[in-house]
């Protein structure tokens, strides 16, 4: 009763297959993590930026002025 050994080795195409597969899935994750951080970065960021763009404007106006809707 001899058993039948099959040996079903991955060999170089489908360990490169996998490689690929893995390089997507890890691009991909930190694609969706940038962007993530990107929509917060830009979400906190946007009325400081254009408050302090205000600031060193010509002429240069108090911080009132800038922040009163008038």
């Amino acid at each position: 009763m001899a058993s039948k050994v099959s040996f079903k080795g991955k060999g170089k195409a489908a360990a490169k297959g996998a490689d690929e597969r893995s390089a997507a899935k890890c691009m991909k994750e930190w694609s969706t993590w940038a962007m993530k951080k990107a929509k917060v970065i830009t979400h906190y960021g946007f009325i400081p930026l254009i408050i302090v763009i205000g600031m060193n404007s010509e002429p240069k106006p108090q911080l009132y002025q800038l922040l009163s809707p008038v």
